[in-house]
This record gives structure tokens, sequence and C-alpha cells, in this order.
């Protein structure tokens, strides 16, 4: 397990820091992983690591940018560190989707595929038990 887990998993509420999902509905650990990675500069301190459940952060890889589908340009990922989740971002209770609201939030949900159809009906099911908000 990485060293900085119980510090990243705490600052995190213990829920993915892209997609929010609730980690206590696993039956392992998320991974901690670097926001901007190690292939690209990115430094391994706290300040580059973020909780990211394993769908986000296979999707994610070594990638800074997303696809804006709006504006069909390139635009960087959400930084968890530097990034309010609820101006990027807007979940729908009634479908289970992620939306982006912003280029940023956008490039996020098409680059980590947030919604796809696995996720959203774990999604739906977690907000019907009460683990997602």
């Amino acid at each position: 397990m990485n060293p900085h887990y119980t510090l990243v998993a705490r600052r995190a509420a213990h829920r993915c820091e892209y997609c929010h999902a609730p980690e206590v509905i696993f039956n392992f650990p998320f991974e901690v992983e670097h926001i901007i990675p190690l292939s690209k500069a990115g430094e391994d301190n706290k300040a580059n690591l973020a909780l990211a459940c394993r769908a986000c952060n296979v999707h994610k890889g070594d990638w800074l940018t997303g696809l804006d589908e709006q504006t069909r340009s390139d635009s960087r990922l959400f930084n968890p560190r530097g990034d309010n989740w609820e101006e990027h971002f807007m979940l729908d209770l009634e479908t289970g989707t992620i939306h982006g609201l912003t280029a940023i939030g956008r490039a996020s949900v098409w680059r980590l595929r947030m919604n796809k159809p696995m996720q959203v009906t774990a999604r739906l099911r977690w907000i019907q038990l009460g683990f997602f908000i």
C-alpha cells in the first residue's frame, strides 16, 4: 500500500476525488495516484496525490488533458488539489450520470469515462443506499 494512503484517504473523506465513488462500498482500498504523473515531471509529494477509484485511475493514466466535447478542443483535467468539484461537475440523481459544467469538468468526464454503463448503474445503487452524496 502507498505510504501516503492514510493521509490521502482521510483528506478525500474516503471517496474517489474524481467521480466521488465511496470507498466504503468496495472491499479494497482505493489507489493513491499522482495528479501530475511522475512521467510528466510530477512530484511525489502530498500536494500531487489524490485518492482515485480503480476505474478513474486506469482511465486517467498519464493523461493531463481530455476532450471537451462541447468545444471539440482539449482541456486540462480536474485537479483535486486546486479545483472545486462542485464548480466543475454536477451529479444527476435521477440518472446517476455526472455532467461536466466546465471545459475541465467535461474533459475529465470524457477522459475518465465516468459515465460508462457499469459505473452509472453502480452509482444509482449507491444513491439509493445513501452511500453517494
